[in-house]
């Protein structure tokens, strides 16, 4: 998960005298940006373990298919099927104008299954229909794209964990760290894990998920830094999975996140 460096730092002064310093982290790179808070998009939301009315974790976003009921967000922010966990796309200080969405099933690649390889850090997750009406019906969703290029520019759209709050967002170019897509932004903490990294197609409303937060240290040891797994053409098994309806999967816990 995502390491919130404020509670290490309450804890030190719960503590109080006699306890050890927090150690800091070390200074973001020059120039470094800072995401912005907003209104939101109607594609991007927070995960809940049952109900809106209780602080949320992680982030995910509707994904285009041919099923129109399907999001994707970071492998190491469910374990077990998922079912259960609430969607809501475009939430904004409590409200929930595209509605709320139950998980029914996870699809994940294998490795994640096998070893919770980093580089399968991502999920691809159904939501109930509202009759006949699915969320992609409602809030329209990104194309599954691959890896961004290094220095493409993508906009990763965020719900840090909380209650009656909103989404951050950051447009950076992205690097490589040990073969994982990055970038540099101050403030995604935790809950910014499995958000969408967002490009759009030129001269066009499309847009394309180049990545999630998540894969190297579950998305990042310090705050201004943040990893995707590498999306790669393995992705498109999983959400073909997903769209045909095979047999969902299990998830294992995450284990540590090595930080």
């Amino acid at each position: 998960m995502r390491r919130i460096l404020l509670v290490l730092i309450a804890t030190v002064a719960v503590l109080g005298v006699g306890a050890a310093a927090a150690v800091a982290d070390p200074p973001p790179p020059p120039g470094t940006p800072t995401a912005t808070s907003f209104d939101g998009v109607p594609s991007v939301g927070p995960l809940f373990a049952s109900s809106t009315s209780v602080t949320h974790g992680c982030t995910a976003s509707v994904v285009a298919s041919p099923t129109r009921d399907l999001i994707i967000t970071a492998a190491h922010c469910l374990s077990g099927t998922g079912a259960g966990r609430v969607f809501a796309p475009g939430y904004d200080n409590g409200a929930t104008p595209y509605g709320v969405w139950t998980v029914t099933a996870a699809y994940v690649d294998p490795a994640w299954i096998a070893s919770q390889d980093p580089t399968a850090d991502y999920a691809i997750l159904r939501v109930a229909k509202h009759g006949r009406t699915a969320v992609q019906d409602v809030t329209g969703g990104a194309l599954v794209g691959l890896a961004p290029r290094k220095g493409q520019r993508i906009t990763d759209i965020a719900y840090n964990a909380g209650v009656d709050d909103q989404p951050i967002r950051c447009t950076v170019p992205t690097y490589r760290t040990a073969g994982y897509p990055a970038f540099n932004c101050h403030g995604y903490v935790g809950g910014s894990s499995g958000s969408p990294w967002l490009t759009t197609v030129p001269g066009t409303r499309l847009s394309v998920v180049h990545g999630v937060i998540g894969g190297l240290h579950q998305g990042g040891c310090f705050e201004y830094t943040s990893y995707s797994s590498p999306f790669e053409p393995s992705i498109y098994r999983v959400l073909g999975r997903a769209v045909i309806g095979a047999s969902s999967d299990v998830l294992p816990p995450a284990g540590s996140d090595g930080c």
